[in-house]
């Protein structure tokens, strides 16, 4: 019997089915949607992930002051659409951990002995605050950051969306994020002037992203009223990804050679490494995928014995058609065929509905979690973007398929196997 054949009288069975074979699709049909959705989820996470960490520069060491004891020398925590590191110096994180050490500040002598670190390409340090920015009629108080003109757009991970870093000369210019520009004041041009704790800035550039406004070190140091050479952090940009965290050591013990701390629990400093940061999110991320997935899983494994329930109780009903199409020359392989491809095609619609419910499935809990993060939860932005990749759709149809077939196997089976003498007298 030809395939063609075979998969004709698969499909009529299918189409005459009793209500038990639409129930049976029904179960594929959630145990794919869920896998669909709960993977697309993940994948979203996980680019979220790695495009909040391409924001840092994994190849940006942060260094500042403080040592947490809960975290270790990277320490970090996520939420606010992004990674803040924990230190105790009234900064972001305060009071999520203690400090094992008093802490002091970050010195030009600091920058000059993380220099000397082989791996290390350009060091900058940075201090910033809040102060109040206006704009033709309207005012507000922004996070205000002083950079080294020479080295920031070496070191900057930010991108541009038009305009230019400021550079080497620059004293009253400044850079602006996008926000700024287009949502707290509206509309602010390239040219523009606006005024920071009372000094006009000219705005030679505008960044891709962002709320906060860049203005040259030593303009900050003035403004903020703060002298001498101490930092609030050092970024340290590296050439070699891959020897991060040797990097982190030599400057580990650089530093505590240079601070005088002989000891690991007198270390004051703290050293974010993105690179680290980021295997470990992907590892928790991997891990949560696959413990949802498996939960899901269990939907399949179900809809699969639906599917050996329902072809086993569709080869005893058709007994007298397997006993006549053998009687008239159907060899047992061409009954085989047949009721796999029964079993397969069960799959394929479950298949195809799952793929389609998981899709909209997914873009609704994508939506849902996207209001939660309009909310400020730090979930809600995690889990608020979803990734229907190819792949996906296409494994999770053939998944269904490969499910109904090995589901219908043994039927299938048995059914070749019945003597044609034995099935005509079957009642």
């Amino acid at each position: 019997m030809k395939l063609k054949k075979s998969t004709h009288l698969a499909w009529n069975i299918l189409i005459h089915s009793k209500l038990r074979s639409w129930l049976t699709i029904i179960g594929i049909v959630i145990g794919i949607a869920s896998v669909v959705s709960i993977v697309s989820i993940s994948l979203g996470a996980q680019q979220q992930v790695q495009n909040q960490l391409g924001n840092i520069g994994a190849n940006v060491l942060t260094v500042t002051p403080g040592f947490s004891k809960a975290f270790g020398s990277s320490g970090f925590v996520g939420g606010g659409g992004g990674f803040r590191v924990i230190t105790r110096n009234g900064g972001p994180g305060e009071g999520s951990s203690s400090s094992s050490t008093t802490q002091k500040n970050l010195t030009i002598n600091d920058i000059n002995t993380i220099k000397g670190v082989s791996n290390v390409e350009y060091v900058m340090g940075e201090i910033s605050n809040r102060e109040t920015v206006s704009y033709l009629t309207k005012s507000a108080t922004l996070d205000i950051t002083g950079v080294d003109t020479s080295t920031w757009s070496e070191v900057t991970t930010e991108t541009l969306s038009s305009g230019r870093f400021l550079s080497s000369g620059d004293s009253n210019a400044v850079v602006i994020g996008q926000n700024v520009a287009t949502s707290t004041f509206s509309n602010i041009p390239l040219n523009s002037k606006i005024t920071v704790d009372g000094k006009t800035f000219t705005v030679v550039g505008i960044l891709s992203n962002g709320n906060g406004i860049y203005v040259p070190i030593d303009q900050a140091r003035n403004m903020f009223d703060v002298g001498g050479t101490d930092y609030q952090s050092i970024s340290v940009k590296i050439s070699n990804v891959k020897e991060a965290n040797a990097t982190v050591t030599a400057i580990t013990q650089r530093l505590m050679l240079e601070r005088g701390e002989i000891q690991a629990s007198q270390q004051d400093f703290s050293i974010l490494n993105p690179s680290e940061l980021q295997s470990t999110i992907e590892q928790t991320t991997g891990m949560l995928a696959l413990f949802l997935g498996a939960i899901a899983a269990i939907s399949l494994i179900v809809g699969a014995i639906g599917i050996a329930n329902t072809m086993f109780t569709s080869v005893l009903e058709k007994t007298r058609e397997i006993g006549i199409m053998k009687a008239i020359g159907a060899k047992n392989k061409d009954i085989l065929m047949i009721f796999l491809i029964n079993a397969g095609m069960i799959g394929f619609v479950g298949g195809i509905g799952g793929v389609v419910l998981g899709a909209i499935g997914s873009g609704f809990i994508g939506s849902l979690a996207s209001g939660a993060a309009t909310g400020g939860g730090g979930f809600g932005r995690l889990f608020g973007s979803t990734a229907l990749t190819p792949a996906l759709l296409i494994g999770a149809l053939l998944f269904s398929i490969i499910i109904g077939m090995i589901a219908g196997a043994i039927p299938a089976y048995r059914a070749s196997k019945l003597k044609p003498v034995d099935a005509l007298r079957y009642e």
